[in-house]
């Protein structure tokens, strides 16, 4: 069978998308391949095909159990025979999977990474005829990726045990050039045809505020969009449950999720959300990789991630469907030092490496956790501050975040800079030693606080001359005057420190500026060509019972939502309604197998809203 035919057939696609071919046609002449692709690019397919058009068995190695379960009930329900073998399976399924695939009966079989180190199970994969291992979330491989996981290190020395080497293909939505260096040579890829679609989401809005309070603004940003699913990432638990108290106190259906509750209760939890049943879902990053949730209308970061790959990771997780998506983070200097104590608690868990190891990762958390805090700070686009980061040109303004739809002006900061400078200064002189930030700013305002007065910063001539300067704004004038090179922080004990150019800001006239939002100009109106186009209010109408339909029918199932149909489907249905199993075959998303499924419930519901 043509791989177009099975695109249309089991997926319902008449076109692939930017990098699903070359990768596809790789693997079927039997090359290794890495593919990056961003999250919603169709990474699954592109083994997921090939694994039906190739004999025998694809291994598919996936990080998360839940990822597992959704996309093999997804491949089932369009007809594709797929299974899995996790620890969630009791002993008898566990031996029913097993004999099923000696007997041929499954396509794709999904494994964690532990599993390859089972001597039962490489046994079991010994005896059957594989022709694929596809590694999913790749960049688990890598020591310099977000998300390092020793145990797919073993991935090379299980298929080396293999009686035959079989194509081994591997695929990430977040991989630097180092990244995507290591994946190649940790998996012995063998030299793969290698593709990047690039890692812009066009219908992704970035924003970054820095309120002073932020649950009251989360609040309202909540509010403003209810009724529309979305994700609140926040980095610990405690303030998970926080914000998810303080959402349901104001009426808010909302729900949580971190590693700290029960396995019963994560699984409820994530159930209510995927079936809109609790639309707003709270957690930790421990809701990770594999939320394959398709009308995720927003997510905001409550806290700073500590890299920019965790970042773009999660906040990826909004306008799966190709739909108009918000992601919104609120940035608080506190965000710094949480972010900096996990990376210095990741150390503590990772035996596998050797101290010298350790050292070198944990440098490069820093490194990461630098760039993370440039994209809070920036002015610039920040569409543009991700893409620099990942290595892709692009143009100088996005027109779709915070920073390109503000306008910003400069200010002279240069009095405010030599009071600062001044300060630091002085009480090097004093005490013999650099000081951090926090100390700087409490002398400069006066503060009465005990650690001020035991080192006797109070004497200083500095002392309160910025008195009435909230703290924010404080910090502001940080921010600006390390941008300008005029003050250093020493990265080891975070002290303030002098730079070249002090001297010259205090002594020789030279001036301090400092970037500073004006206005927000008013949201670029989307064309009706533009990814997530607003549909016309009769079509609306039809999407909201459409919606109705398959939540019904996912329940029914016991699957989520998008096993269904994805919203970007819903909506292709809503325009087209179409009134025979024909028509319903010319919707984008439909394959057959699903049209014989859900056709009639789908055609019976247009011809209902139609009559009304």
């Amino acid at each position: 069978m043509p791989k177009r035919m099975v695109l249309q057939q089991y997926f319902g696609y008449d076109d692939f998308r930017p990098g699903q071919e070359p990768l596809i046609d790789g693997i079927l002449a039997g090359r290794d391949v890495l593919g990056i692709m961003p999250t919603g690019g169709g990474k699954s397919m592109c083994y997921q095909i090939p694994a039906l058009l190739l004999p025998g068995l694809t291994l598919v190695v996936s990080p998360l159990i839940s990822l597992m379960k959704d996309q093999v009930a997804a491949l089932n329900g369009a007809g594709i025979p797929a299974a899995l073998l996790n620890s969630s399976l009791d002993e008898a399924s566990y031996r029913e999977t097993c004999w099923q695939l000696r007997q041929g009966m499954h396509k794709l079989l999904y494994v964690a990474p532990e599993r390859l180190e089972n001597e039962g199970f490489l046994r079991l994969m010994q005896e059957q005829e594989i022709s694929m291992i596809a590694v999913d979330e790749a960049h688990c491989v890598s020591q310099w990726g977000q998300d390092f996981r020793p145990s797919y290190l073993k991935i090379p020395d299980f298929v080396a045990q293999l009686p035959h080497r079989p194509v081994v293909s591997a695929f990430t939505a977040t991989a630097t050039a180092e990244v995507q260096a290591d994946i190649v040579q940790r998996l012995e890829l063998i030299d793969p045809v290698k593709i990047v679609t690039g890692f812009d989401r066009p219908n992704l809005y970035f924003e970054v505020r820095r309120p002073t309070q932020k649950l009251p603004l989360l609040t309202r940003l909540v509010e403003d969009r209810a009724g529309r699913s979305g994700i609140i990432y926040c980095a610990t638990r405690a303030n998970v449950e926080k914000v998810c108290d303080h959402l349901r106190q104001r009426g808010i259906p909302a729900t949580r999720y971190h590693a700290g509750l029960s396995e019963a209760e994560r699984r409820q939890n994530q159930d209510d959300f995927q079936f809109d049943r609790a639309p707003v879902m709270v957690a930790t990053n421990a809701f990770g990789m594999g939320i394959d949730k398709s009308n995720v209308s927003y997510v905001f970061h409550f806290n700073m991630p500590k890299s920019l790959e965790a970042y773009y990771q999660e906040a990826g997780r909004a306008g799966r469907d190709g739909e108009a998506a918000e992601c919104i983070l609120l940035f608080a200097q506190g965000d710094v030092a949480t972010a900096e104590f996990f990376i210095h608690q990741s150390g503590d868990n990772n035996e596998a490496l050797t101290p010298e190891e350790l050292e070198e990762i944990q440098a490069r958390d820093y490194q990461r956790l630098e760039a993370m805090v440039g994209y809070c700070k920036t002015s610039r686009c920040l569409r543009g501050h991700i893409l620099d980061y990942f290595g892709q040109r692009h143009e100088a303004r996005c027109g779709n975040c915070g920073n390109c739809r503000r306008a910003f002006v400069q200010v002279d900061i240069t009095r405010q800079a030599q009071m600062i400078l001044s300060c630091i200064k002085r009480a090097q002189a004093k005490l013999g030693y650099y000081v951090g930030a926090v100390l700087i700013i409490r002398t400069l305002l006066g503060s009465k606080d005990k650690r001020v007065l035991e080192l006797g910063l109070d004497a200083l001539s500095t002392y309160g001359i910025m008195k009435g300067t909230d703290k924010k704004t404080m910090r502001d004038y940080l921010d600006a005057m390390e941008q300008a090179g005029v003050v250093t922080t020493e990265p080891r004990h975070k002290t303030l420190r002098f730079t070249p150019a002090s001297g010259a800001v205090l002594f020789h006239g030279k001036t301090v500026s400092m970037t500073q939002a004006a206005e927000t100009a008013a949201p670029r109106k989307r064309s009706a060509s533009a990814p997530g186009a607003p549909l016309s209010d009769g079509a609306e109408r039809v999407l909201t019972a459409l919606k109705q339909t398959r939540r019904d029918l996912a329940e029914r199932e016991g699957v989520p939502l998008y096993v269904i149909f994805s919203n970007a489907t819903l909506a292709d249905m809503a325009r087209r309604r179409p009134t025979d199993l024909e028509g319903f075959l010319e919707v984008s998303g439909v394959g057959e197998v699903k049209a014989r499924k859900y056709g009639k419930a789908f055609l019976r519901t247009l011809a209902q809203v139609q009559e009304d």
